[in-house]
């Protein structure tokens, strides 16, 4: 008879025999999906006996559909973001460390207001952007806005599962078109927007380009399209002196701040990753001139 720390355990050694390289941490997730625990409560009960063979014979499923390339995320519907669980499936990107960037910045606009705020997450996928300000701002109200509603759905569970319907909404909106009516004003707009050029989506590594939600990543020809319609339309929605906050890829940064400069935004500023790379951008919609 088996523990299910030797399963697991044996789970992460084929993994990492692959080449896998967060091999622990993935078997961790995979096991706490099997057992429809948390991984703390996983790891507490690891030394248990398994009573049968289900347990083994989940993980080595989950094990084959990740050395065919499936995401982890995708196979155990569970990721961590900004230390919030979050329910994932594939109709929504994989939440990514570079854009605890932008999360970090929005929470620090946050707390600099020193009053509450409107927020909106544009393009929010997941939520975990909205998600993870309000969870440290308490007096925020966030909006989440995706074009898809299945998104919209991943989003409103993730709410409830971090117990933030409280300050956050969630809806259905194209970001290259017109704001929708009695939207309301916003201080803030944040966006992780699609931004890989169409011509390089084929390039992509396979666990990308196979299994994440390809209109969740296809920024048009030149990969700027929809920072040019937020820049554009969205403007409407953000109260005078508002500010507006992109993620962008790592060639990006200077497209991006002229689009803003275009269209009137000010006080345009970039922010680097732990990797140098230059991966949000802020700009302040100049305000409103008094008549007279």
């Amino acid at each position: 008879m088996k523990t299910y720390s030797e399963i697991y355990l044996a789970a992460g050694k084929t993994l990492r025999g692959a080449g896998v390289e967060a091999s622990n941490l993935e078997a961790r997730l995979m096991a706490a999906s099997a057992t429809g625990k948390t991984v703390e409560e996983f790891l507490r009960d690891a030394r248990l006996y398994v009573a049968d063979d289900s347990f083994e014979e989940a993980m080595a499923g989950m094990v084959r559909r990740r050395l065919k390339g499936e995401p982890v995320a995708y196979i155990t519907g569970l990721w961590e973001f900004h230390g919030l669980p979050l329910f994932i499936t594939p109709d929504v990107l994989i939440p990514r460390d570079d854009t605890e960037v932008l999360a970090n910045q929005a929470i620090a606009f946050a707390r600099d207001a020193e009053r509450e705020i409107r927020m909106l997450d544009l393009c929010c996928g997941s939520g975990c952007i909205g998600l993870a300000v309000a969870s440290e701002i308490p007096t925020i109200r966030v909006v989440m806005a995706d074009i898809s509603e299945k998104a919209a759905s991943v989003a409103r569970q993730n709410a409830m599962r971090n117990r933030l319907t409280r300050c956050v909404t969630c809806l259905t909106a194209d970001a290259l078109q017109t704001p929708p009516m009695l939207l309301g004003r916003f201080d803030l707009i944040v966006s992780n927007p699609p931004y890989i050029r169409t011509g390089e989506l084929e390039s992509l590594d396979a666990s990308v380009r196979d299994y994440e939600p390809r209109e969740a990543l296809d920024g048009g020809e030149d990969g700027l399209m929809f920072y040019r319609a937020v820049a554009e339309k969205w403007r409407a929605v953000l109260k005078p002196g508002g500010t507006v906050m992109f993620e962008c890829g790592e060639d990006q940064s200077a497209a991006v701040r002229e689009i803003l400069a275009d269209r009137g935004f000010t006080d345009i500023e970039t922010v680097k990753d732990t990797r140098g790379i230059e991966r949000v951008v802020t700009g302040k919609l100049q305000t409103e001139e008094k008549e007279g």
